[in-house]
Order: C-alpha cells, then structure tokens, then sequence
C-alpha cells in the first residue's frame, strides 16, 4: 500500500476528491494532509475526513526541511501530491522523494507557469492573452517551478466570452477528473 501526503494552501476541494476517490481502494491510503495556513479550508475538509493534519509555515519548512523530511520518512509516506500548495518545495524535497511528488498546476505548462502563477493569476494571464485553450498540467517536481516532467495534459476551449471566474471553473472539473488518474498511474 501507498501511503500518501497532500500538500494544499486553500479551500482543499481536490483533496477532498482525492478522499472520496480513493475511499475504498487498498492500493494507496492518504495519511496526511500539510498545509502552510491555520485558516486554510483544507483543515475542516481534512477533520471532516479524520486525516493528520499538519500546518507548517512557509519559515519552518524552510529551516526545518531536514526534520520536517524526517518526519514525513517516520510516517512512511511514499507520495506527495502537491494540490494547490503555495510554498515552494525545497530542493531537499525532491532529493528525499525522487519522482514522488506530483504537482497540479492549473495551465498548460510550460505555458503561464514559474513564480506568482497560480490560481485566478494564471486564468487573467491566459484571458489576457487571447489564449484558444487552456488546462492543467500534473508534472513531477524537481528544483524549479513548474518544470519537472510532464505526467499528463488535459485541455479546455476558451469562449470568446470567457472570463478568469468561467475559466477557473472549467479547470476544476479538469483537475477533479485528471488529478485521480494521475495518481492512479502513479500507482
């Protein structure tokens, strides 16, 4: 069995449908869920589910990798699936799980990715931009944003009337159908 860690900043709806997805399945069992804000939604969603819930703050991951590594090595956690987390993963990170942390990121990378590009950013850059389509990138993480190897691409039109809040919904039926899968071939 996997034993899996979701990292997630905000609300936590695709942790939530990872919950549910893979509910009954004695392939992979999510222990833990780490986020870096005390207010973050992921932390109701987490209890309502009786998941580990860990806050770190952006300063502790920071200078506290080694122990912190440690620490996910004691709960034997095998996969790290990064799902909306807004804090940069330190290098230690990859070093310590090699090709075992998958990150969701909501554009077609390497398109509308790196620093800053997240969430309702990228939907205003790719509005902004004339962009026909858009989608979601779920990619291995190494040392630099948003440019570890592709894991899987799915993609949506843009309507002429599209706007950053249309956009934005579209990419999370993307992310709740996609980021599963994702895992399982992971599996």
């Amino acid at each position: 069995m996997i034993n899996a860690a979701i990292f997630a900043s905000g609300e936590g709806t695709n942790a939530e449908n990872l919950f549910n997805y893979f509910a009954n399945d004695s392939r992979i069992k999510i222990k833990l869920v780490v986020t870096n804000r005390d207010d973050a939604g992921i932390i109701l969603r987490a209890e309502k589910y009786k998941k580990n819930v860990q806050i770190i703050s952006k300063a502790a991951l920071e200078n506290y990798t080694e122990q912190f590594i440690e620490f996910l090595k004691v709960e034997k956690i095998d996969l790290i699936i990064l799902a909306g987390f807004l804090v940069k993963i330190p290098e230690a990170f990859v070093t310590a799980f090699p090709n075992k942390i998958i990150n969701l990121h909501p554009s077609l990378l390497p398109n509308y990715g790196g620093k800053g590009m997240y969430g309702m950013n990228v939907h205003r850059a790719v509005i902004a931009n004339n962009e026909k389509e858009s989608g979601i990138t779920i990619h291995y993480v190494n040392k630099d944003y948003d440019k570890g190897e592709i894991i899987l691409q799915a993609k949506c039109p843009i309507d002429e009337n599209e706007t950053a809040e249309s956009l934005a919904k579209k990419i999370q039926l993307l992310e709740f159908e996609y980021l599963p899968k994702a895992v399982e071939n992971f599996l």
